[in-house]
């Protein structure tokens, strides 16, 4: 497998900054539903009567079908581009939002736009991972990479803030109006497609794959735990006193901390040579004991716990993509592709089965399942780096 990056070949006219700005926009634009729904939770289901339970379906549902188009989405956007797989994801993740806040009159019917929109989120997330590992230089790619998967918590902090601007105010059908005008603005941002790199039938995943797999089954239990935060945390900050526009602004502070962790992380690994995925396990080691925390009363474990949870145990989907992409530059969304579809499955088992123990336990008992998940995700991680390791020496990246 030849893995020497392909020339940069942008998106016509593309320039590093303007992609990685580009798949910032992007990203959130497909995001936004389901992050929308976790932070309106408490004013929506007073409307649509559902349950944590209930929320926690409405996320997974999401997620499965993200999970399930998200190798079909990396077949995609090899085949036609980054920039065109964008705008398909931006319509329909806009489209979603718009339908919920006119057409979401129960809780199926919401259950069903959010299914919908998790193909848009498939769709998003590898078009903008392309855009990145084909227009920017690789000694710039991790801090891109931080920055792209920035927007994730970006997306939340938007959804946490939209409580007291718009759902407290003129109701949150309206937070739903608002987001879908910002993501129809967003086509404005992606530029013209440009000519395609030669494909070259060595840039699939190859003899990588078992490594990916593994990264993959680790990122599903990561992924399933730190999903909580951005799905329950409102709604449990709640349960335990906290005011709901309060509550709003500790989901805001928790995405801040994953904001600033995600960049400063992808800096960070700009200058090391590789190690990635061990720091990726240490970062999850501190957040499953965030997550405990968020087991324990009172407001100042809630405050260490939610930055914790937020700034380590939330903070590494970059690092991944970035180790990802660059052993298999030749075909970055079909490898991108296998680990975000751990992800994608974390997302859907995550709020399924922690929803419901929220419902029948209470949330201090899903906090503590959670940073019980997200501990054997590290230990997933540590196993993981001796296969890419391994892969790293049979297939070096040119000059990394």
């Amino acid at each position: 497998m030849t893995n020497s990056a392909p020339p940069l070949d942008p998106v016509a006219g593309t320039r590093p900054v303007r992609a990685s700005a580009v798949a910032v926009a992007v990203t959130i634009s497909c995001v936004l539903p389901v992050f929308l729904v976790g932070g309106l939770a408490v004013q929506m289901r007073e409307e649509l009567d559902f349950s944590p339970a209930g929320l926690g379906l409405v996320v997974a549902v999401y997620f499965g079908i993200g999970a399930l188009a998200s190798v079909p989405s990396g077949a995609l956007v090899e085949r036609w581009g980054g920039a065109v797989v964008a705008r398909i994801g931006i319509l329909i993740s806009a489209g979603c939002l718009l339908a919920v806040a006119v057409l979401a009159r129960s809780y199926p019917v919401l259950l069903g736009l959010l299914a919908v929109a998790g193909t848009a989120n498939a769709l998003g997330q590898l078009s903008s991972n392309v855009l990145l590992a084909r227009h920017v230089p690789v000694r710039r790619q991790g801090l891109s990479f931080g920055i792209k998967q920035a927007a994730i918590p970006i997306s939340t902090l938007l959804a946490g803030a939209a409580v007291p601007t718009l759902a407290l105010t003129v109701g949150w059908r309206w937070a739903f109006v608002a987001a879908a005008g910002a993501a129809l603005a967003t086509l404005l941002a992606v530029p013209a497609q440009g000519p395609q790199p030669a494909r070259r039938p060595t840039g699939r995943a190859g003899s990588g794959t078992l490594a990916l797999v593994v990264v993959g089954v680790a990122a599903t239990l990561a992924a399933g735990a730190a999903n909580a935060l951005g799905t329950f945390v409102v709604d449990a900050s709640v349960d335990r006193g906290l005011a709901p526009a309060l509550a709003g602004l500790t989901l805001t502070l928790g995405s801040a901390a994953c904001i600033a962790a995600r960049i400063g992380f992808g800096w960070l690994a700009d200058r090391r040579s590789g190690g990635h995925v061990t720091v990726i396990a240490g970062m999850l080691a501190a957040g499953a004991i965030g997550l405990g925390l968020l087991a324990m009363a009172g407001s100042g474990p809630l405050m260490v716990g939610v930055l914790l949870g937020f700034g380590l145990g939330w903070s590494w989907p970059g690092l991944m993509n970035f180790a990802v992409v660059q052993l298999h530059p030749q075909a970055p969304a079909a490898a991108t592709s296998i680990t975000q579809t751990g992800v994608y499955a974390g997302g859907c088992l995550g709020p399924l089965t922690l929803g419901p123990l929220a419902a029948a336990a209470g949330y201090p008992t899903m906090w503590l399942t959670a940073a019980a998940a997200m501990l054997a995700a590290a230990a997933l991680m540590l196993t993981a780096t001796r296969l890419l390791a391994a892969h790293r020496v049979a297939h070096p990246v040119g000059g990394r």
